[in-house]
């Protein structure tokens, strides 16, 4: 069942204007939620195929797949998808040598067979419009793929750009030296029995050829937005003319914890993915011995070095990141993980399997990928999970917020620090205030006051758990934290008509 009328509206707003690319500022309302398409349905509906992990080879999801179980996704109040990069990959399905993730392409105008037709993505993409539902599709112009050693790389085969004066000569990046940027953006990226032809993205044929591809691959699937793989291996002057090709929002990854670094990259880009608070983030909530002041600074440095902090990618588990339960299993902790990625500055992702509470426990290497990697059938598609419906809640929470029409609208406000210290983060964004705490469910209950700068005796409503509460005469409230929950604050005369806890 579709989620609501206005999501009807809004799929009917899409149809009649499907030639109109989807703007940063439309994505800016959006919520999203990370599909590896061999990873979240297959065909059948099937919630028994067996799958590891561990091999590193395809599953069985599909594109059809995705379609089918729409409804898990749009139940929670995501609005948007992020698919894995739908590109023909490199032949076969040995362990460690599958392109099942999508980053190993070598035809960028053939889709990959695995997942499905050229008709099953359109018939994707339409449904998810006839939602109201955005697509974004994951691509990568820094490289293509090839099994074997590098000497046996035939540049022929690869297309469009079939030459070996196309690419880079050989050496591999070394992530320890960023004195040196020309390396990092001219070698090879480190990939095991599968090099990985670095592009010369700098040249204009290279470039005239991928802003050909992007803007018949936009048009064809009518893709709403991008994300961008592997941004600063890339040359950065390429970027400028790729973004006026594709004409619609893309978020872009530089796996780096520098702030600086992050948000220097939207000067050639509309959003990055928030590296620059993810580290901090799921270092704040690994343990009750962290500081949560640590993360309030970081959130404070990406406000200040970011463009717009408004149109990053916020997020804290991903496919390329350990599973944040392997590194804290603790459910509340969890929940206070997810209320931050869903309610900060930026749009939200949240990566499939995170609201079954999917853990890479018992791999050997850190909780990396392939084990980070997990089918999300195998939960069953459990919508009664504790997390899915805190997810749920929170999507619900945020969708008031942005409908709760003011001056100046709660998508463009940076989140203020209202509190801090080692155990708890207090913000506010709009009229919204978050509470959050790493202390963990067994740890001690405490209260803590502070000014939430509401008018004087405001009514508030805990959207979380639905009990009521009270601005004091000076603005201040008062909350008992209990168990390590998240708690989230809204007025409770702008609740009418939203949903939120019988409004």
């Amino acid at each position: 069942m579709y989620k609501s009328l206005q999501n009807t509206f809004l799929g009917l707003a899409l149809l009649t204007s499907s030639a109109l690319a989807a703007t940063s500022d439309q994505w800016r309302g959006r919520s999203i939620y990370q599909v590896m398409t061999d990873r979240f349905a297959v065909d059948d509906g099937s919630t028994t195929e067996e799958c590891d992990t561990s091999m590193g080879t395809y599953c069985g999801g599909t594109f059809n797949g995705i379609r089918q179980r729409l409804d898990y996704i749009q139940d929670m109040g995501f609005d948007a998808i992020w698919i894995s990069p739908v590109t023909k990959q490199v032949d076969g399905d040995e362990p460690g040598q599958a392109g099942y993730h999508g980053y190993w392409q070598q035809d960028l105008y053939a889709i990959e067979p695995h997942f499905g037709t050229a008709d099953d993505l359109k018939a994707l993409s339409a449904e998810l419009h006839d939602r109201g539902m955005y697509l974004m599709v994951d691509v990568v112009v820094n490289h293509f793929a090839w099994k074997g050693d590098v000497d046996s790389i035939e540049y022929s085969k690869l297309s469009p750009f079939n030459d070996e004066s196309n690419y880079h000569n050989y050496c591999e990046i070394n992530f320890d030296d960023f004195s040196d940027w020309d390396q990092i953006e001219q070698c090879w990226l480190p990939s095991g029995q599968v090099p990985l032809p670095d592009l010369r993205t700098e040249d204009a044929d290279v470039a005239a050829g991928y802003n050909t591809w992007i803007s018949e691959l936009v048009s064809n699937y009518s893709i709403d937005g991008l994300r961008l793989d592997t941004v600063m291996e890339v040359d950065r002057s390429f970027w400028a003319d790729f973004v006026q090709a594709a004409d619609v929002y893309m978020v872009g990854e530089v796996a780096f914890g520098d702030p600086g670094t992050v948000c220097s990259y939207q000067d050639h880009l509309p959003g990055m993915l928030d590296y620059g608070t993810f580290f901090d983030l799921t270092t704040a909530f690994k343990s009750p011995s962290n500081s949560m002041s640590d993360l309030a600074d970081s959130i404070s440095s990406v406000q200040d070095k970011c463009a717009d902090s408004t149109l990053l990618g916020t997020f804290s588990e991903n496919h390329d990141q350990p599973r944040f339960p392997y590194l804290n299993p603790d459910l509340a902790a969890a929940k206070n993980l997810i209320a931050h990625t869903l309610l900060s500055d930026g749009i939200p992702i949240l990566y499939e399997g995170q609201e079954q509470h999917f853990s890479a426990s018992g791999s050997d290497n850190g909780g990396n990928d392939p084990y980070n990697r997990e089918a999300v059938w195998t939960s069953g598609y459990d919508t009664d999970a504790e997390l899915y419906q805190l997810v749920t809640k929170l999507n619900a929470a945020r969708s008031a917020a942005i409908a709760d029409n003011v001056a100046r609208p709660y998508l463009h406000y940076q989140s203020e620090t209202l509190y801090a210290d080692d155990s708890t983060l207090a913000t506010r964004k709009g009229k919204m205030v978050t509470v959050l705490t790493n202390c963990g469910s067994e740890g001690d209950s405490y209260t803590v006051e502070f000014d939430a700068k509401y008018q004087p005796n405001k009514k508030l409503t805990e959207v979380l758990t639905c009990e009521t509460a009270q601005a004091d005469g000076e603005g201040k409230i008062e909350v008992e934290v209990t168990k390590g929950e998240p708690k989230v604050y809204y007025p409770t005369e702008r609740l009418g008509g939203s949903g939120v806890c019988g409004n």
